[in-house]
């Protein structure tokens, strides 16, 4: 190839720089760990070293059809911890593995440890605050998740609670939304938010679900020992768990459109309760 000047020579250059760094990229991103990049061990015997170390599992997704060989042990174990199995097509492991072989099983492993109900209620002791705790029923999308522990922390609630199933858990994509707030928040999982509700009000928590058609969420009497109860991204808060809450607060709305997105629907009434229960613990 010849160059007629330096002009035509300066856009190879920087046609060919261009190039380098995508192909430097692709290799790097090649390089990475597929835990980094999904928050997923992929592999039977990866799978069988991460049940080994005890560290939180969100699920475990095995290819339907797959249940044979180890993996019957690898679920059997799972079932035993309480960890979700989920029975998924190829597609979805091919998607998980990002291209890895998986062997026909892959686990979600969590971003932090998740603890007990009854250390969200200790922590609001030990810092001798009335406890306000945050329920998600059922949120699905991670960022949405990742976004309400961010709310949360930021009022400064004692912990959220979450369930094991059909809910997004721990990954790195909600500690990335959470920018940081994951470490500070205590989290529990639970097997079923209707029966935790039901312990919560046993200790003198009520319960307050927000959705639409309640009473609104400022002239609602958040100051007592409360937990709010934030619904799914498109169903909302389950007619099960809302019937077993207190109440139901909602935020009126003058636009047009009907409702907001749940971290911002959370940011709203979370900073109401908090308000309220800070001034009234200064009387």
């Amino acid at each position: 190839m010849s160059f007629d000047n330096k002009k035509s020579y300066g856009r190879y250059k920087k046609d060919f720089s261009r190039r380098e760094e995508r192909q430097s990229f692709r290799e790097k991103e090649q390089s990475e760990p597929f835990e980094d990049r999904t928050g997923a061990i992929v592999g039977r015997n990866a799978v069988r070293e991460l049940l080994k170390s005890g560290r939180a599992i969100d699920k475990i997704f095995v290819q339907k059809g797959e249940r044979e060989g180890s993996i019957v042990v690898l679920v059997a174990e799972a079932i035993e911890r309480g960890i979700p199995v989920v029975e998924s097509e190829k597609g979805k492991l091919d998607s998980l593995s990002m291209g890895a072989p998986h062997q026909g099983i892959a686990a979600l492993a969590a971003e932090k440890e998740y603890c007990e109900v009854e250390d969200i209620l200790a922590i609001a002791e030990e810092r001798g605050e009335t406890p306000l705790i945050v329920i998600s029923d059922g949120i699905t999308d991670p960022h949405n998740l990742g976004a309400l522990i961010r709310c949360a922390e930021g009022v400064g609630a004692h912990g959220l609670i979450i369930p094991k199933r059909r809910a997004v858990g721990l990954t790195p994509a909600v500690s990335k939304a959470s920018a940081g707030a994951i470490e500070h928040l205590a989290i529990a999982k639970v097997s079923n938010i209707a029966s935790t509700i039901e312990a919560l009000k046993k200790k003198g928590i009520w319960t307050y679900a927000a959705e639409a058609g309640g009473e609104a969420y400022y002239d609602t009497d958040m100051s007592v020992p409360a937990a709010i109860v934030l619904g799914s991204e498109g169903e909302g808060v389950s007619e099960l768990v809302k019937k077993k809450c207190d109440y139901i607060v909602s935020i009126p709305m003058y636009g047009k459109v009907n409702s907001f997105n749940v971290s911002t629907a959370a940011s709203v009434i979370l900073a109401e309760a908090s308000r309220q229960q800070r001034t009234k613990n200064k009387k």
